[in-house]
């Protein structure tokens, strides 16, 4: 009994010693495909919830948290955020981070998530954040791109900034590829529903140098899915477009996502009594989210 004792506890340590930094607990995100008709429906958390029907205007394909912006898909003005506001004059938005100048401006609700997520990073000891750029009018794009050229800006319109749902955020120690700062957003940003836009890693696919300080705002549980599968922006809304609809866990709490072309004034069906968000990606469609 002792020998298989003491071959027991052997095994363990060899364990430990090949992989002694596994995480005994980690964030985690689980998925599921939904096998249902759009038609039906929607079954949520296993329960048949009653719906509505909900007309969507094709005006809704270019307002929402995951509108695709890039050289082919521009601004529309309904696009544009309606709850921006100048930072400077609202300083109880600023909190664990720090403003380049008093014309910074944003969404309001983008900067109460921002600052949820300074001050999250702060207990882990990392608070030299600065904000640099948030939104621009189109005046102000255009501006910066005749000054900057193409090789560091975008054409007025083209640029995400110009949404209200982007920002450039720095650290006041060094630059943000080698800051504390910067590594700390790549690897906990999705928690606050934040994406690197513009990764290392996916320039053939953005078109966009690689740009550590450019954060871009889409929301739980997108932010943790394309963490998750290591997707840029575009290459999420193709996946929603190919799966159409699917089921996913982020630690412990389930979501489901539905993708709807819309062409026209169309009728989509919605959970009566469950919380959702209706965005449109800038395309095509639009991207209905269940909440808990």
């Amino acid at each position: 009994m002792k020998k298989w004792g003491f071959f027991l506890f052997f095994i363990l340590c060899l364990v430990f010693a090949v992989d002694p930094i596994t995480p005994l607990f980690q964030d985690k995100v689980e998925f599921q495909k939904i096998d249902q008709n759009h038609q039906g429906n929607l079954n949520f958390l296993g329960t048949s919830e009653s719906i509505q029907n909900n007309e969507i205007a094709t005006e809704q394909i270019y307002k929402g948290n995951l509108l695709l912006v890039n050289k082919e898909y521009p601004v529309h003005q309904e696009s544009i955020k309606s709850d921006v506001v100048n930072l400077f004059t609202h300083k109880e938005l600023i909190k664990g981070y720090g403003l380049l100048n008093s014309d910074i401006k944003l969404s309001e609700d983008v900067a109460l998530k921002f600052s949820e997520m300074t001050a999250a990073a702060e207990k882990e000891g990392v608070h030299h954040f600065i904000i640099s750029s948030g939104f621009r009018d189109f005046n102000e794009q255009s501006e910066l791109y005749q000054e900057m050229g193409s090789d560091y800006a975008l054409p007025a319109g083209y640029s995400e900034h110009n949404l209200g749902l982007s920002i450039d955020v720095g650290s006041t120690q060094m630059k943000m590829s080698e800051a504390p700062e910067g590594k700390w957003i790549e690897k906990n940003a999705w928690k606050y529903g934040f994406i690197l836009r513009y990764p290392k890693d996916k320039t053939a696919v953005t078109g966009i140098q690689y740009e550590p300080w450019h954060i871009r705002y889409v929301g739980l549980p997108h932010s943790a899915i394309m963490k998750e599968k290591n997707f840029a922006l575009e290459e999420y809304m193709d996946y929603l477009k190919e799966e159409k609809n699917i089921s996913t866990s982020v630690n412990g709490e389930k979501y489901e996502i539905f993708y709807y072309p819309i062409t026209k004034n169309t009728t989509i069906h919605v959970p009566t009594n469950l919380r959702y968000e209706i965005s449109g990606n800038n395309m095509d469609g639009v991207i209905v989210t269940l909440f808990p």
